[in-house]
């Protein structure tokens, strides 16, 4: 077991392949979720702006999961597909535990933590398999789930990239996590906000996206839907994850890394005959 640079260990080594395919779906992505922002009212875009969320959820739908079995294949060995399982289910049991209330959601955090320790490709996988097993578990599956998926890929993805354990440890490393938290679970909110703000009529609500508004205009919309709809949601998501990251992020970084030591992912697996 070899640690890159960073001095971290990485269950999943990100290749040409797999980053290609990750720029991509990101890119995908950026689109699906922006596209009201760019898009001036003469556009195709806004001329199909009914039919572009749906278009775009399907795109995704099919592209996501391509994306992480693209990753998986080029690195996932059997320890790693284990401790996959083992955290995925966890964070798929710790989604149902404050949903509807305040937006508490404990399973952040531990995606933080994981991301941190093994790294951006093993963290990308783990958000989007977590978010499709706490949507199965919670029965929240629908045309939001790929953004949800992606979104989470990225939320764990990016707390893979921060600097390495090498130059921060201790209460600095514990002070970085806890601010990549708190602006990720607001990043996040925001995300999802951009994903379902697409999908209402104009003639619900003065909130919704208006496609004959422009760019600018939609902005302000946008802006006021986030404030009135989910500004309480997402701080209590930051807040819970500021909170058990500060509480519990010690010892469970130690627990996953003392994992990652003794699973050793680099090492190759080797079966023994029978004795004899």
């Amino acid at each position: 077991m070899t640690p890159d640079m960073s001095g971290r260990v990485r269950a999943v080594r990100l290749g040409p392949r797999s980053t290609a395919s990750l720029a991509l779906v990101s890119a995908v992505g950026v689109a699906a979720l922006t596209w009201p922002f760019f898009a001036p009212p003469e556009s195709s875009a806004v001329a199909h702006a009914q039919d572009a969320p749906w278009l775009f959820a399907c795109l995704l739908g099919l592209l996501v999961p391509v994306v992480a079995a693209t990753i998986a294949e080029s690195g996932l060995g059997p320890k790693a597909v284990a401790m996959l399982g083992m955290l995925a289910a966890t964070g798929a049991a710790l989604r149902p535990i404050g949903a509807g209330t305040a937006g508490i959601e404990p399973m952040f955090f531990l995606l933080v933590l994981s991301g941190r320790v093994l790294g951006p490709g093993f963290g990308f996988v783990l958000g989007c398999v977590t978010m499709f097993a706490s949507a199965l578990l919670t029965g929240g599956v629908g045309p939001w789930m790929p953004y949800q998926m992606l979104a989470m890929g990225w939320f764990t993805m990016g707390a893979g990239l921060l600097p390495g354990p090498a130059r921060l440890r201790g209460r600095a490393e514990i002070g970085l996590l806890t601010a990549y938290g708190f602006v990720a679970a607001f990043g996040y909110g925001t995300l999802m906000n951009m994903a379902g703000w697409t999908f209402m009529s104009p003639a619900t609500t003065t909130l919704a996206m208006d496609p004959h508004a422009g760019p600018a205009a939609n902005f302000v919309r946008f802006l006021a839907y986030c404030l009135a709809t989910s500004l309480g949601w997402d701080l209590g998501r930051a807040v819970c994850t500021v909170l058990l990251t500060l509480a519990l992020g010690p010892a469970l970084l130690k627990a996953l890394r003392r994992a990652t030591r003794r699973a050793a992912f680099e090492a190759p697996v080797t079966f023994d005959g029978p004795a004899g």
